[in-house]
């Protein structure tokens, strides 16, 4: 093992090489800056003192007492065998734990009354006192012995002789610091094996060159990196922790921002076509004919829009909105800008049944101003084509045909659009529809499909709400516009919790509810977190989704889970019998899934049993109200998304959240929370700090956000928003980082190769 280490030093060269390998296999790290970059989960204090109220069962504590104490009995194990049990009484401050060894033969020897000692481990509740069974542990002050030898158990003996070690250097003493931190364990590595990992690895790392210069740690009171790295692990005081910890987090909110800056600037180099605004074109024809007047909203994101598409430089633009705030309109008519350019549009949506769906409303919305080369098609009409992957082969060329040809003006699809195949004559302006569920480099592959040299303007939509911090980390690239205003005949949706294992008679009410409504002339739905049987975690739902995969319940007696084509059996000879039932899912073919959801729309099923495939952009007006079952399976933004399918042709929307958790826990908490309000941004909020951003965004929002290790978008908007300010200036004067190599190094490290070649191809 070296003596003398680097932050690129490989673990195996400073650690025992069957330790790196744990730590390697257990937390993906390799180098001394990898493991340097793992911080404490908390911190012992010296002196701490446990609050007994505070503590609960299962929580890992580290305790420093003193052995006041000790009983021995024997007994018989199950195997006849005689063991000696030890029971200490260890007094930490003001409380008091009881200490379990049930072979404790030897131990006894080690830990007599009077002893200072440190145990680690789990602590559970017996009657009023707190006991650790057979905790780690390491003898600080013997009462007999050498003085000062240390000895302990498990991890804590290794760590035991590196602590002798130290002490043997003349430097500080590990167990007498005021503040010993404390790691987070992983299978097969112990929180003591990363303290002795992390002690051994500071041991031999040279003085870290910082890539910050002065004035940029100055301006942002930033600690100097190499003592952030040792601060980190090893302060001496709690402002020390915290301002090593905060210079971490930066250094990780700085690299994503000088990534994202980068892609901002490399998208910006070349020209796009500008595109704007005619008085005499589709658009001003389209706006005239509207049958409702745009919200203050619509008017003021569609100038913006408008203005971006005028000039020649690419617009990168992010448009959130709630559920039936209007964006598919807004959208409709910078697409018509687009087109009165003489330019192409693409839509891009997530699914077959959302593409269909838009391909169908926009047809409807545009009239004869969609229909180029038929009978009767306005004169300057365009022509929207839909290209899917289920297409038949002839299907598929006639719309291959007129997207190259440039008849097509509105091409609307799914993933089959960013295939080698698809050509397009002039492509101006990219539209991506639900953009959670696209990666960067997807939208990216479709916008190289425009005429050489020209960049098409870009405009992603989401219908779930992102919180300005995830926005502005994730979405740094574009720029974000809001639509939080409904449209004028809107209503509010009125939701409700359903228990229906406690309360049996309310999910009888539920499909008497439905009844009601169908009988007035409406429609509903009823979505199920799985398709049948056979599948109990596809298809939407489970914890995929955030929702809770066991609930509250963990004694194995909660009811299975609601599956569409069982339900759809049931209701249909059951509780709804008599009405027109129909059921779409994943799997059934692709023009069988468009039938089922015509005919529903069309009025000929009263009711539609379905899956999450009508979650994003399905549009029913004439639907009024959403039954969810296991609704505790879904997502708190999901289920904001879900309950917009209702509601949205002016009459008042009802959406019932049955589920079978029990009451008081947080299945139901989280459901009623949903119940409480309509606001997508309080609820896409609440759902961010319940389920962290990498479970709301996916990996496919941003590899480089996959990769942050301390940076919490949840917690650090702050820290965000001072990098962003700094990462702009930095590439201000040095767009390619060729004067910054370690910063550039650092986002090579964050963000991979791949994205990170947007830095380097100045």
């Amino acid at each position: 093992m070296t003596s003398l280490a680097t932050t690129d030093t490989p673990l195996a060269e400073v650690l025992d090489p069957g330790l790196a390998e744990r730590i390697t296999t257990a937390l993906g790290h390799r180098t001394v800056g990898d493991l340097l970059h793992t911080l404490p989960r908390r911190y012992r204090q010296h002196g701490q003192r446990y609050d007994k109220r505070e503590l609960v069962d299962g929580e890992r504590v580290t305790v420093i007492g003193k052995v006041t104490t000790a009983q021995t009995r024997t007994y018989q194990t199950k195997q006849r065998q005689t063991r000696e049990m030890l029971t200490l009484t260890v007094e930490d401050g003001d409380t008091t734990f009881r200490v379990v060894f049930f072979a404790g033969r030897k131990i006894k020897f080690m830990l007599p009354v009077g002893t200072l000692a440190m145990f680690d481990g789990t602590v559970s509740r017996f009657r009023r006192s707190l006991d650790l069974k057979h905790p780690e542990f390491l003898v600080l002050r013997a009462t007999t012995g050498p003085g000062g030898q240390l000895k302990g158990s498990g991890d804590l003996a290794a760590l035991a002789r590196l602590a002798a070690e130290i002490d043997a250097e003349g430097g500080p003493s590990l167990f007498d610091r005021p503040l010993l931190p404390v790691y987070a364990a992983r299978e097969g590595v112990t929180s003591w094996d990363l303290l002795g990992a992390v002690v051994t690895a500071l041991r031999a790392l040279v003085p870290v060159v910082d890539p910050l210069d002065d004035t940029v740690r100055s301006v942002a009171g930033l600690m100097d990196l190499d003592d952030a790295l040792r601060k980190a692990h090893l302060p001496d005081t709690a402002e020390e922790k915290d301002q090593a910890g905060y210079r971490l987090r930066f250094d990780e909110a700085l690299a994503l921002q000088l990534l994202l800056g980068a892609r901002r600037r490399f998208v910006a180099r070349d020209p796009a076509p500008a595109s704007p605004v005619r008085g005499d074109g589709l658009r001003a024809a389209m706006e005239s004919r509207m049958p409702f007047e745009l919200t203050d909203g619509q008017a003021s994101v569609l100038d913006e829009i408008s203005t971006d598409l005028a000039r020649d430089e690419p617009m990168n633009r992010l448009l959130q909105g709630e559920v039936g705030s209007g964006k598919t309109v807004v959208a409709l008519l910078a697409m018509l800008q687009v087109v009165d350019a003489g330019r192409q549009c693409v839509m891009l949506a997530p699914t077959e049944v959302l593409a269909v769906q838009h391909h169908r409303s926009l047809t409807a919305m545009l009239g004869d101003l969609g229909e180029h080369g038929r009978l009767g098609a306005a004169e300057q009409a365009t022509r929207v084509v839909l290209l899917t992957g289920s297409m038949s082969t002839a299907q598929r060329r006639a719309a291959l045909l007129d997207i190259v040809t440039g008849e097509a003006g509105i091409v609307v699809g799914t993933h089959a659009l960013i295939q080698d195949s698809v050509d397009f004559f002039d492509l101006g302006l990219v539209v991506v529809d639900e953009q959670h569920r696209f990666g960067v480099r997807q939208r990216d592959r479709l916008r190289a499909k425009g005429r050489a040299g020209l960049v098409p303007h870009l405009l992603v939509m989401t219908a779930t709400p992102i919180p300005r911090t995830i926005a502005m980390t994730v979405f740094g690239d574009l720029e974000v516009s809001e639509l939080q205003e409904l449209p004028g005949g809107r209503r509010p949706i009125s939701t409700s919790v359903v228990p229906a294992r406690e309360k049996p008679r309310w999910l009888q009410r539920t499909w008497e509810r439905v009844r009601e409504e169908v009988e007035a002339g409406h429609r509903a739905y009823v979505v199920c977190a799985r398709i049948d049987g056979d599948d109990a975690e596809k298809d939407g739902g489970g914890d995929k989704n955030g929702g809770d995969k066991g609930g509250d319940d963990t004694n194995g007696d909660r009811p299975p889970l609601a599956a569409a084509v069982d339900l759809h059996e049931h209701l249909s000879t059951g509780p709804l019998a008599g009405l027109r039932i129909g059921l779409m899912h994943g799997r059934l073919p692709p023009e069988e899934k468009d039938a089922t959801m015509a005919a529903f729309a069309a009025g000929a099923l009263d009711v539609l049993v379905s899956t999450t495939v009508i979650e994003v952009g399905v549009d029913v007006p004439q639907a009024t109200v959403m039954v969810v079952m296991d609704a505790e399976r879904f997502g708190v933004s999901q289920l904001h998304q879900l309950r917009g399918r209702v509601g949205r042709g002016g009459l008042p929307g009802l959406c019932l959240l049955v589920t079978n958790s029990r009451t008081g826990g947080r299945s139901i908490e989280r459901l009623n929370a949903v119940a409480a309000t309509s606001d997508g941004f309080v609820l896409a909020q609440l759902d961010l700090v319940q389920r962290r951003e990498g479970d709301v965004l996916g990996d496919a929002q941003s590899g480089a956000l996959s990769a942050l290790r301390l940076l919490s978008v949840v917690d650090d908007g702050e820290v965000i928003e001072i990098a962003r300010r700094h990462a702009e200036e930095i590439l201000g004067t040095d767009p390619g980082l060729h004067d910054h190599p370690a910063l550039a190094e650092r986002v090579r490290r964050l963000a991979g190769s791949e994205e990170s070649d947007y830095l380097f191809r100045y």
